[in-house]
């Protein structure tokens, strides 16, 4: 009955995680799509060298306490109490010292509009902080639903703000005002669909014992952030804005991509794997069905979308981005393989193992950092190939140490995603190539989708996909 119990629970998750995901994203789209063609790549390029740093930020207010009460077997509400706080007064140090720095960020990248630019910007950090305990409430009671029609409705408003603005000429601002109103909005309406609220009787003794856990998350998070955000941080230093403003725009599709499938899993990973961590077994057994899932889903999406990625960005924002397309086509072979890396460290996490989970990103970024940088005189082409190649190549570290811990092996892995990789692979090539005599894109777009779509559906058919299987049976259960 257990079994049965958490086997509904995560499909509803990942249900709802799909559907959460792929509205977000298909509104992304759509919003992206108005704005890209509405502002130049210089405005993008201002806001995107501000985002490494509310990044941080936003990772010192959150500290890890989403994965350490997601860990606890049950929270209490001084557990959430006691983050809120703690969360509230960092998100305050944090835009009161960033506020002060903005005139050494706008010196650093010779941009001095970034002085108020990024004091508007960060002014996010003081309503996400209020938003740490109701997330962590959220994820830990796995209210997928919830959360899917929050961010849903949150993006639509800040989305369409975000376009008038730029119709009415804001430029540049129409970008900040839509984050710090998604953010702010998101914040704060969680806790209209949470039954918790926080109180004044302040105690941090709870956050003084999840501290020993969390902290490693704080330090890998920052990594992580550092990571993520390492190219854009570099090219705003070397290169002018419009270099940034097309490496942004590239990246922010790729990434619309990949956390379509990184997202659905992430918001039922560990509170599953938690739940079965008592049975190694079990767990790793479960662990590799999500593979087999993200895999499903990841490589068809990623490949394809570096297929189609010249009709893409010529139709949708105009040829004034195409210097963003061969960036965008080397972005979605990491991308292919970076929700691996949320499914890994989610498994490292649920053992408790947060100390290897830190290390092995620290390690990362220093890795990358390195190549990045000593790549600097052959381009930025060769720079984000250099980075592409570090972050494939860094899932056999992850899974050396997830195979220490668990007993999974590099065999059993590869057996689950290789036929998705292989089939992926297969049919964007055939796709491309079958395709390449017609030159109107519209139809070109239109026909490469729709004929990969079915190709890979029939084979995923044809080799009798157990994944194919399970979801379908799973929607047809809903239409009943």
């Amino acid at each position: 009955m257990e079994k049965e119990t958490l086997k509904e629970k995560t499909a509803k998750g990942l249900f709802w995680g799909a559907l959460n995901n792929g509205t977000m994203q298909l509104l992304n789209i759509v919003i992206g799509i108005f704005l890209a063609r509405l502002l130049t790549p210089a405005d993008y390029g201002l806001v995107g060298m501000l985002a490494v740093f509310t990044a941080i930020a936003g990772a010192l207010q959150e500290s890890g306490f989403t994965a350490a009460l997601a860990n606890m077997e049950r929270p209490t509400d001084n557990d959430y109490n006691s983050v809120f706080w703690f969360s509230a007064i960092m998100g305050w140090i944090s835009y009161t010292t960033l506020f002060f720095s903005a005139p050494l960020i706008a010196a650093f990248f010779h941009h001095p509009e970034l002085i108020s630019l990024s004091r508007f910007v960060f002014a996010s950090l003081l309503f996400s902080s209020l938003g740490t305990a109701p997330a962590a409430y959220l994820f830990k009671n796995m209210m997928v639903k919830e959360t899917a029609l929050l961010r849903i409705t949150c993006l639509f408003i800040s989305g369409v703000v975000g376009i008038i603005l730029a119709l009415k000429g804001y430029a540049y601002w129409s970008l900040a005002w839509q984050q710090v109103l998604y953010i702010s909005l998101t914040s704060l309406w969680r806790f209209f669909i949470i039954p918790w609220r926080p109180s004044f009787r302040i105690d941090f003794t709870p956050v003084k014992k999840m501290f020993s856990f969390s902290y490693k998350i704080l330090v890998t998070t920052i990594v992580n952030t550092i990571s993520q955000n390492i190219l854009t941080f570099i090219f705003g230093r070397l290169y002018s804005a419009k270099v940034v403003g097309n490496f942004s725009q590239a990246f922010k599709w790729d990434t619309m991509a990949s956390t379509f499938v990184s997202g659905t899993v992430s918001q039922v990973a560990q509170p599953v794997l938690v739940e079965v961590n008592k049975d190694p077994e079990r767990q790793v057994n479960v662990f590799r069905k999500m593979l087999r899932f993200t895999a499903f889903l990841v490589f068809p999406a990623m490949f394809g979308l570096a297929m189609i990625s010249y009709e893409f960005i010529i139709l949708l924002i105009s040829d004034k981005w195409i210097e963003s397309i061969p960036l965008l086509r080397i972005l979605c072979i990491s991308g292919a393989f970076l929700p691996f890396y949320t499914m890994y460290q989610n498994l490292i996490l649920s053992r408790g193992k947060s100390v290897v989970y830190m290390w092995c990103t620290i390690a990362l970024i220093i890795a990358q950092i390195v190549f990045v940088i000593s790549c600097y005189q052959q381009g930025v082409v060769f720079m984000v190939s250099a980075y592409t190649i570090v972050t494939v190549l860094w899932l056999f570290v992850w899974q050396f140490f997830a195979g220490r811990e668990t007993g999974l092996r590099l065999f059993d892995v590869l057996k689950d995603i290789s036929p998705y990789l292989l089939a992926s692979v297969a049919v964007m090539v055939v796709v491309y190539f079958a395709t390449s005599f017609i030159h109107n894109l519209l139809l070109l777009l239109i026909i490469r989708i729709l004929l990969a779509a079915l190709l890979y559906f029939l084979i995923m058919k044809w080799t009798g996909s157990q994944i194919l299987v399970e979801c379908m049976n799973y929607l047809h259960r809903r239409k009943q």
